[in-house]
């Protein structure tokens, strides 16, 4: 009987040397550095060029790449046609999606020849650096928009992390949001073969672009079993109300066999290691907006969960009350997501072509057996089809 590896729980695929989780010390490593170090460290900018070059950047590097990115941050005149074509009511994934797919057509426009599409590594390089840079416009646009506010343009005196929240919010924020808004991104960038990146893996070895292999990534990101728990911890956090309610919301919610989300991960077995940068830069901005009540619903829930089921959180626990108090929208959770990863998929999509072939897994068929439709009768064509040697579908 053939061996079954649902979701392909503990089945290895290939190599990578963009990020691992170390299990001798549970920490997650980009390009072998743990990544509490990276965000307690860096600027976002540097564990970017980290991500796709596989070293720290030395200060000339850094200001190149920081000239490059800050060229590219006007969101496109027609990227903006094409977001304002959907409805306010589209959910912002579908946004970030359709905006890198017209980013993606005009980059690969007039290229006839399908290859010239898939980029020299170079090349691929060139067009990860301005999807990274013109996404925070492209996200920063659909929360204002939706909001009935005016676009805002991107000044180029700010950081990344400070302008996406300029851009967004129309204001200069305080030091204390822009670090904590810095440390999310840098914990959001990278995470090995997970749902999306292998998602985009598997477009990119088809010899796809990167744009389409990006725009897969997206639609694998905006489901709540990966990118979307984001959003659903603020749901969770929302119903509960207070730190009073927790246990009765949860006795409800076990007996009802609810998943919770924002607990739990597949790769981590004594707890994400990302969550402890990423609450503690919540409790930074739980002083910061004088919200203790927050952090006593956080508190209160953790301790319950992790007391009846042993399971501790993930980084979209932190995370999802973080970016609800430095103003997001909730929807907007996941696009922020989008925004950060963009730089460990398009540096696994690069690794990907570098040693290329097509992923195509087998399947183990269920269905009937083989049976026939009542009156046909074979041609000739039929019959020598069916003479030749079997051969895999491609």
């Amino acid at each position: 009987m053939t061996d079954i590896k649902k979701g392909l729980a503990g089945v290895t695929v290939d190599e990578t040397a963009v990020s691992k989780v170390n299990p001798e010390t549970n920490s997650l490593l980009y390009r072998g550095y743990p990544v509490q170090e990276l965000a307690a460290t860096q600027p976002f900018e540097a564990v970017a060029y980290l991500l796709w070059n596989g070293e720290l950047p030395d200060a000339e590097q850094l200001a190149a790449l920081r000239r490059t990115e800050r060229e590219h941050r006007a969101l496109p005149d027609d990227v903006r046609a094409a977001i304002d074509l959907l409805p306010t009511s589209a959910h912002p994934m579908d946004e970030v999606r359709t905006a890198v797919s017209v980013i993606g057509a005009r980059e690969t426009a007039g290229m006839s020849n399908v290859m010239d599409a898939v980029g020299t590594p170079e090349e691929n390089l060139d067009r990860s650096v301005r999807l990274w840079a013109q996404l925070p416009a492209v996200v920063a646009y659909g929360q204002r928009r939706r909001r009935g506010e005016d676009l805002v343009e991107p000044r180029d005196d700010l950081d990344y992390a400070a302008n996406f929240l300029w851009m967004t919010f129309g204001e200069e924020a305080a030091p204390v949001v822009v670090d904590a808004f810095t440390r999310s991104m840098i914990l959001y960038a990278e995470h090995s073969f997970n749902a999306s990146t292998f998602t985009a893996r598997v477009i990119a070895s088809t010899l796809s672009d990167l744009y389409s292999a990006v725009v897969g990534a997206i639609g694998a990101l905006k489901g709540p079993l990966h990118g979307g728990a984001n959003e659903a911890v603020l749901h969770v956090l929302r119903e509960i109300g207070s730190a009073e309610n927790v246990g009765p919301w949860l006795d409800t919610a076990l007996a009802e066999k609810r998943k919770i989300m924002g607990f739990g991960h597949r790769v981590y077995k004594r707890g994400d290691s990302r969550v402890p940068t990423m609450k503690a830069a919540l409790d930074t901005l739980v002083a910061h907006y004088d919200r203790p009540e927050v952090a006593a619903l956080y508190d209160a829930l953790e301790a319950q969960f992790v007391e009846r089921k042993g399971i501790y959180p993930n980084l979209d626990y932190p995370s999802g009350p973080a970016y609800d108090l430095m103003g997001f929208d909730t929807l907007t959770f996941t696009p922020l997501f989008v925004a950060a990863r963009v730089t460990g998929w398009t540096a696994h999509i690069r690794e990907q072509q570098a040693a290329n072939a097509l992923i195509r897994p087998l399947s183990a068929y269920v269905g009937p057996d083989e049976r026939h439709v009542e009156g046909y009768v074979a041609d000739a064509a039929d019959v020598e089809a069916q003479a030749r040697p079997a051969e895999a579908a491609s």
